[in-house]
């Protein structure tokens, strides 16, 4: 019996790994650790697991977007300090809630995001 590109982990998990060497759930984790950074990192490095990508790219472009509204933000005086003190704790806990979500193995789609970013990996897997 032939296995797919993702083979369980021994020991029963039901995990899968990764052409890295981790377990699908770490990657996902991983993948939003350092926001836009580790989500590159990831999509360079991670080569057969879909769903490590996927938060890969997930992570790169919410996170991505969060640090170039937040420079723009820099830039309006008095507005954008009001927008900046309201968006920090907002992506501190998305920023929580996706590594939860990365952890437990769940292909978690943010609106609009999650969408674009499966779009994406599809290009590239071309």
């Amino acid at each position: 019996m032939t296995q797919g590109p993702n083979p369980p982990v021994p020991g029963g998990t039901g995990a899968k790994k990764s052409s890295t060497g981790l377990q699908e759930n770490a990657g996902g984790l991983l993948a939003y650790l350092l926001g836009f950074v580790s989500g590159i990192v990831l999509l360079l490095v991670e080569k057969e697991n879909e769903t490590i990508r996927f938060h890969a790219m997930q992570s790169t472009i919410v996170f991505g977007g969060l640090f170039l509204v937040g420079i723009v933000l820099n830039f309006i005086p008095i507005i954008g300090l009001i927008v900046s003190i309201f968006l920090a704790p907002v992506t501190v806990i998305l920023w929580i809630y996706l590594m939860i979500k990365g952890y437990s193995g769940e292909r978690y789609h943010l609106p609009m995001a999650g969408s674009f970013a499966e779009e994406q990996l599809k290009k590239f897997s071309k």
